[in-house]
């Protein structure tokens, strides 16, 4: 009885078991994780020198162009400040964003196929996880939205 109940949960898909995350990919566990964090490190560092601090450092000094020109008004009480962080914060978020792709093409480089269901694209490798989670979603069926 107890071996029927050990078998059972060893058998039973990943996406089922605790502790597990969310978006559970079984082809992405067996690349080498030293690898994997290696090209995360060096995405971070190339988004925020080449996109994030340019786009960042080139907002601040526009903003500031455009307050001492009199386009924008300054603060009265803060001055230009509150106007050139703004601008720096969202050159900063645009930065990162804008270099998601190239981070994305150095993982399919060595076989990492992003998973989740935003995705339309599967794992390289069809596996039974997979299988049960797209087929479960196709029977399910969507509901059209009525925009």
């Amino acid at each position: 009885m107890a071996s029927e109940a050990a078998q059972q949960e060893s058998q039973t898909s990943p996406q089922k078991k605790a502790g597990w995350p969310m978006f559970y990919c079984p082809v992405s566990q067996s690349h080498n994780h030293g690898e994997i964090a290696r090209i995360r490190e060096e995405c971070k560092k190339e988004s925020f020198w080449y996109r994030a601090l340019p786009l960042s450092l080139g907002s601040m000094l526009v903003t500031q162009g455009l307050v001492s020109k009199g386009i924008f008004s300054a603060s009265p009480r803060f001055g230009a400040l509150p106007k050139i962080a703004i601008a720096g914060v969202l050159g900063f978020a645009i930065g990162k964003v804008s270099y998601i792709g190239e981070c994305q093409k150095k993982f399919e480089k060595i076989g990492v196929a992003p998973c989740g269901p935003q995705q339309k694209r599967h794992c390289h490798h069809t596996c039974k996880e997979c299988e049960a989670k797209s087929g479960s979603k196709e029977e399910a069926g969507s509901v059209p939205s009525a925009l």
